[in-house]
C-alpha cells in the first residue's frame, strides 16, 4: 500500500512542480529504501505515477530534446536521475520488490515513447541498453528477472530493439563470467526470431511512423552477429548443454552459414554424454538439410546406447535420432542387428520404463529389416556362453550381432511387471505389419506403469470351495456341534 505521505507529495508537486522539495522527497526515500534493502514498491509506484502524468502533459523535455547538453532543466535532470535509480532496485534482495522494479522502468520507457514530442518522438534505446545490461549482470542471477521481461519482448516493438541491442552487449575478444553466459543464454532463449513476429499488431508502446515495429532480416543479422561472439566463449558442461539446446531448438535455422557450425558440433560430439548427443542433433540436421558429410556417424549413434543414457532427460532425443538414422531399409543388416542386439542387452539393466520403449524399438526394427527375424530363432546364441556378440566392440559391423539370438528379450516374458512381460512377446508371436508407435512410451515414467497396473482389473477366483450360509455358520462346520457360537 503507498503510504498517505508519499500519496500528498505527489498529488503536491503534480499540482505545482515547483515544489521541487516533495518530488526530491520521494526521490530520497526510494535512495535511502534501495540502499536498506526496504521495501521499494511503494516508491516505484508514486515515482511511475508522478512522471507518467508529467510525461502526458509534456511538462519537461525529455534529454534527446535538449539541445543544450549544459543546460538541461531541472526536471529533466531528476527524471534521468530517478531512471537510474529504478532500474538500480532490480537486484534487490527480495525478488517481488526488484521485478517490480524492472515493470516500472519499461512503463516508463512506454511513456517515453506515447507521450514524447512528437516531432523528435524516438524510442529510448539508450534507457532499454540500461535494463538490458542489469540482466545480464555478472555477479547476480536474473532469471525470474529475463522471465518476467519476456512478457515485454513478446511484443514486436521491444523485441525489435531488443535484437538491435544484443550484439552490443556481447563481450568481444574475452570469455566473459559464467554467470553472465548462464544469463546472456536465458536472455537468448526467449527473445523470438520468426517472420510471423511482423504480422503482430499489439505493441507495447506506439512507435514513430518512420520507425519499423519489427524486421525479421534486421533482426536476423544481429542474431548472427551476436552468435559469432557466444559461441567462441569458454563454456563450462551446464552452459555447453545450454548453448546447443538454443541453438537447435531457436537459432540453427536463422543462421547465414550453418555449416560453419561443423567444427563446433563435432568437438561437442566427441565430448559424448548429453553435450554429445544434443551435438549429434545438430550434425544430424546439417547432413539432412545442408549435405553435410561425417563418417562413421553410426559408430558414434552406437556408442551413444550407454546405462548412463537412461539417467538423461535426453533420453527421448536419442531414441528420435537413432530411429531416424536406421530408417532406410538399405542399411546392412549386421549394422542395425548390431543396434538391435546392444540394446536388448541393455534391457537387462534399465528402469522398467525404458525396457518398454527398447522393446518397441527393437521390434519396430525388425518389422522395418525382415532380415533380422533370424535373431528371433537363430540356432546359436541362445545361452549366455555360447552368445557370440561383442559388447564391447566399438565397430557395430564388427560385433557379430547377425550371429547372434535375443534371448534377453525372451528373458524378459518373465519379468515381474506384466507390462513389460507382455511387450517382450513379440519374440514368440507372428509381428505386426505396422510398427509400433513410439510417442505414447516416450514420455512414460514409473508412475505410469504403476498407475497403468493398478487399473486393471484382476481375475476374481474363488477363496471357498462352499458357499457359506451365514457369517457365523458355515455350512457342514462340525464346530457347531461342542459349541453355541451367537
Amino acid at each position: 500500500m503507498i503510504s498517505k505521505e508519499l500519496k500528498a507529495k505527489a498529488s503536491n508537486f503534480l499540482q505545482n512542480t515547483n515544489r521541487q522539495a516533495d518530488l526530491s522527497g520521494i526521490i530520497d526515500d526510494l535512495k535511502e529504501s534501495t540502499t536498506n534493502n526496504e521495501p521499494i514498491t511503494p516508491c516505484l509506484l508514486v515515482i511511475e505515477h508522478i512522471f507518467t502524468e508529467l510525461l502526458k502533459q509534456n511538462t519537461f523535455p525529455l534529454l534527446a530534446d535538449v539541445s543544450d547538453i549544459k543546460n538541461v532543466p531541472w526536471l529533466t535532470e531528476k527524471y534521468e536521475e530517478t531512471f537510474r535509480l529504478v532500474i538500480s532496485g532490480i537486484f534487490h534482495e527480495k525478488q517481488g520488490e526488484g521485478v517490480q522494479a524492472l515493470v516500472t522502468a519499461m512503463r516508463l520507457i512506454s511513456a517515453e515513447t506515447r507521450f514524447g514530442t512528437p516531432e523528435v518522438k524516438v524510442f529510448p534505446l539508450e534507457k532499454l541498453k540500461q535494463i538490458l545490461e542489469q540482466l545480464l549482470s555478472s555477479q547476480h542471477q536474473t532469471l525470474y528477472l529475463i522471465n518476467r521481461f519476456s512478457e515485454y519482448s513478446s511484443y514486436p516493438d521491444v523485441l525489435h530493439f531488443t535484437w538491435k541491442l544484443m550484439p552490443t552487449l556481447a563481450p568481444k575478444g574475452k570469455s566473459p563470467s559464467d554467470t553472465f553466459t548462464k544469463n546472456f543464454l536465458n536472455l537468448l532463449s526467449v527473445l523470438a526470431i520468426t517472420k510471423e513476429v511482423q504480422m503482430k499488431e499489439n505493441l507495447c508502446v506506439q512507435p514513430p511512423a518512420h520507425q519499423k515495429v519489427f524486421d525479421y532480416q534486421t533482426a536476423r543479422k544481429c542474431l548472427n552477429k551476436t552468435w559469432s561472439c557466444v559461441i567462441l566463449w569458454k563454456h563450462t558442461e551446464e552452459t555447453h548443454k545450454q548453448l546447443l539446446i538454443i541453438l537447435l531448438e531457436k537459432i540453427l535455422v536463422h543462421l547465414d552459414k550453418p555449416i560453419l557450425l561443423t567444427d563446433f558440433l563435432m568437438e561437442s560430439l566427441d565430448m559424448g554424454g548429453a553435450i554429445g548427443l544434443l551435438a549429434l542433433q545438430g550434425i544430424f540436421i546439417l547432413i539432412q538439410q545442408h549435405n553435410l558429410t561425417y563418417p562413421n556417424i553410426y559408430e558414434k549413434l552406437y556408442s551413444m546406447f550407454e546405462p548412463e543414457i537412461f539417467h538423461t532427460k535426453f533420453k527421448a532425443r536419442l531414441f528420435y535420432l537413432a530411429d531416424i538414422f536406421l530408417s532406410s531399409t538399405h542399411l546392412p543388416e549386421s549394422l542395425v542387428a548390431a543396434f538391435a542386439k546392444r540394446l536388448a542387452r541393455l534391457a537387462l539393466v534399465a528402469p522398467p520404463q525404458d525396457i518398454t520403449i527398447i522393446l518397441y524399438f527393437i521390434g519396430n526394427l525388425i518389422i522395418r529389416h525382415p532380415g533380422l527375424k533370424r535373431l528371433m530363432y537363430h540356432h546359436t546364441g541362445g545361452q549366455v556362453p555360447q552368445d557370440p556378440f561383442i559388447m564391447d566392440e566399438s565397430d557395430p559391423v564388427k560385433s557379430y550381432a547377425l550371429e547372434s539370438q535375443l534371448w534377453e528379450v525372451a528373458a524378459l516374458q518373465q519379468h515381474c511387471i506384466p507390462t513389460i512381460a507382455n511387450a517382450a512377446k513379440f519374440i514368440a508371436n507372428p509381428l505386426p505389419n505396422i510398427e509400433w508407435d513410439m510417442s505414447s512410451v516416450l514420455e512414460l515414467n514409473e508412475n505410469d506403469i504403476f498407475d497403468q497396473e493398478i487399473s486393471k482389473k484382476a481375475k476374481e477366483y474363488a477363496l471357498s470351495f462352499e458357499k457359506p450360509l451365514s457369517m457365523y455358520k458355515p455350512k457342514s462346520d462340525r464346530t457347531l456341534q461342542f459349541w453355541n457360537i451367537f
